[in-house]
């Protein structure tokens, strides 16, 4: 079970809807006042000047700090937004208790192997997920808005490899801990240990919290392509933290999602390996059913153990 504990009026069921438009208009305020903060420090931190951030934020950029000021800009208004947006809401707005130290007390050694091994199957499984949705073919009456959206995912895509085009051992760990870490905390904490739970109290229905958040999850990434994927992960976080009570194990699987890209993306720039982050048939259906199979006997699994760890706690 989540922990959340508030009991503020605007909390109350009978206030969902104001609720949820606070909660959006905080989480978009302090991702653009931080992303501004960046913005203005590029100057000063990366000696980048600001009639070079157009090109900057398009993939054009020449400049040999480019990266990773744009990394640093990324965390900032990113991963770090999220998380300060979280604690804005929870500490300010809903007087909330996240239970940290009850949290803490449910992560245990066997539930993080589970964890690990609940995240091995969901890249196989959702592999399958990557190939379809970027394949889906809207009828020929929505032919215009389907080439807006493959348009943006291609300018997405562009933004993604000078993202990730490390030229060097520095920028490959600057982009472990904005795109691993911060974004795995900071989506984590507001998205499961904020929302869920509140969608859960509003709904009255565990799974159609966790579904919900899952859907705001991906629909806040803006990338049609990748949505039915992207969803998916954030229902295995979602229940992750469900069936433990503790956002630690959402938190590590959701940087151990994204570091592993990461590091396939580096790995293949050394040559070590052939990955192409373009492609989505990387699996075969076989290798992501046997996937599927580690996600739901790994989810069984965890349940029961991490349920038996907070009964004994």
């Amino acid at each position: 079970m989540e922990i959340y504990k508030t009991q503020v009026p605007i909390t109350t069921k009978s206030n969902w809807l104001l609720s949820i438009v606070v909660m959006v208009l905080v989480t978009f305020g302090v991702l653009i006042l931080l992303q501004g903060l960046g913005l203005l420090l590029l100057p000063v931190l990366f000696g980048i000047p600001l009639d070079e951030m157009t090109a900057l934020f398009t993939a054009e950029s020449s400049h040999p700090n480019g990266r990773m000021a744009f990394l640093f800009v990324q965390g900032l208004g990113g991963g770090l937004g999220f998380y300060v947006a979280a604690l804005l809401i929870a500490k300010v707005i809903d007087k909330a208790d996240f239970g940290w130290q009850q949290q803490m007390s449910r992560f245990k050694f066997i539930g993080l192997a589970l964890t690990v091994a609940i995240m091995v199957g969901s890249v196989l499984f959702n592999s399958l997920l990557i190939d379809w949705n970027a394949k889906i073919v809207l009828p020929e009456f929505l032919n215009e808005l389907e080439q807006m959206m493959r348009s943006k995912e291609d300018e997405l895509m562009a933004l993604t490899k000078y993202l990730t085009d490390f030229e060097n051992v520095g920028e490959f760990l600057m982009g472990i801990l904005v795109i691993g870490v911060l974004a795995g905390i900071g989506e984590e904490v507001l998205f499961r240990g904020v929302l869920q739970p509140k969608l859960h109290l509003f709904t009255g229905n565990a799974h159609i919290a966790i579904w919900l958040s899952a859907f705001i999850f991906s629909a806040i990434h803006f990338q049609f392509y990748g949505f039915f994927p992207r969803m998916m992960l954030g229902a295995v976080f979602g229940y992750l933290y469900l069936y433990s009570g503790s956002l630690v194990y959402p938190i590590i699987g959701h940087i151990l999602n994204n570091t592993f890209t990461v590091i396939l993306v580096y790995l293949n720039k050394l040559g070590k390996i052939d990955f192409n982050i373009d492609e989505t048939d990387q699996v075969s259906i076989p290798i992501a059913l046997v996937g599927l199979l580690i996600l739901l006997v790994g989810f069984r699994v965890f349940k029961e153990k991490t349920q038996n760890i907070e009964s004994n706690g």
